[in-house]
């Protein structure tokens, strides 16, 4: 909602309509945790109706200021609801296969956006801070990057209908799709931004998807298990791009100075070790995954212990420049 708003320049939700969609999330959260007897199907469905209703308040701001470049993101929520449709239906029907392909799609409809998104502000933000020109992006290896990860999606929601194509066509998907979105990452100049974990943790992450989506392919190969590739993805990738960007715009969006605060390089370095403790480590000595996996939930709640630290009043109180939002 934050970003529309920045985006259409219209008002977007405030008030009593945002504490209901709030309300909205945080209702199926509880039922999901707590499931009242003999009401397991309302639980899912109160969860379910969430995403369908961002993306209608989204389509709506956004078509009303028709920047019709952002409506992709619409579809992209629709689909994520379709996920978590197949996921309650799994469910429900006691069918892993199910359960086990919405996941993977869920997964693979946040990577897109991360790439889309990704190639939008990470090459933005870098030149500002080094003072440059942006990059220039390579028109071919900017739809490669993105629509091959599309391509994993659509593959995706095939196989949640049960048609399911070659792991071996798919793995080169996923070894192509890597490589450029490796490429693509390496053009942003982020080796210059070192000094700047906001930034570093932003260019980390986009790296991590092409390793992850490489991962993958070993996985669908039979080389080593998806999970390694899945928890390099959602640690690794999208738990380190979440908190660099809420670092980042968070500061922003209350109207204070945008420079890393103390701690938050610490806290996103312990999120890139959970990656690899969880991922590789699990990978290369299987024998040792009980203490792994205590030690990455133990990193991951650190980093974000951390944000919480500094961000909790800054979120929770007006802006110190007066203005809205």
């Amino acid at each position: 909602m934050t970003a529309v708003r920045n985006w259409t320049g219209l008002p977007s939700l405030t008030g009593v309509p945002l504490l209901l969609l709030v309300l909205l999330w945080l209702l199926g959260r509880v039922l999901m945790a707590f499931p009242p007897s003999g009401l397991v199907v309302v639980a899912g469905i109160v969860d379910m109706a969430f995403l369908p209703a961002v993306a209608l308040i989204m389509a709506y701001l956004v078509g009303r200021a028709k920047l019709w470049r952002n409506l992709m993101f619409v579809p992209i929520l629709l689909l994520l609801a379709l996920a978590n449709v197949g996921m309650h239906v799994g469910a429900w029907r006691a069918d892993f296969l199910l359960i086990q392909h919405s996941v993977y799609m869920g997964i693979l409809l946040i990577t897109l956006l991360m790439v889309i998104l990704g190639g939008r502000v990470i090459p933005f933000f870098t030149s500002r801070k080094l003072n440059r020109d942006a990059v220039k992006p390579i028109k071919g290896l900017e739809l490669g990057s993105i629509l091959l990860v599309l391509c994993l999606v659509v593959w995706q929601i095939f196989a949640m209908f049960g048609v399911v194509f070659s792991s071996a066509l798919m793995a080169v998907v996923c070894v192509v799709a890597g490589v450029c979105n490796l490429v693509r990452a390496l053009r942003w100049e982020g080796l210059r931004c070192w000094h700047e974990p906001l930034l570093w943790g932003l260019h980390t992450s986009y790296y991590v998807i092409g390793i992850a989506l490489l991962l993958w392919a070993g996985a669908l190969l039979g080389w080593m298990r998806t999970e390694i590739a899945i928890h390099t993805l959602t640690i690794g990738a999208m738990s380190t791009m979440i908190l660099a960007m809420m670092a980042r715009v968070s500061l922003g969006h209350t109207g204070r100075p945008i420079k890393t605060l103390p701690g938050i390089g610490w806290a996103l370095a312990f999120m890139l070790i959970a990656a690899v403790v969880r991922g590789p480590v699990v990978a290369v000595f299987p024998t040792i995954a009980l203490p792994v996996y205590d030690t990455s939930v133990t990193l991951w709640v650190v980093a974000y212990v951390i944000f919480l630290y500094h961000y909790s009043k800054p979120l929770l109180t007006i802006r110190v420049d007066g203005a809205e939002g």
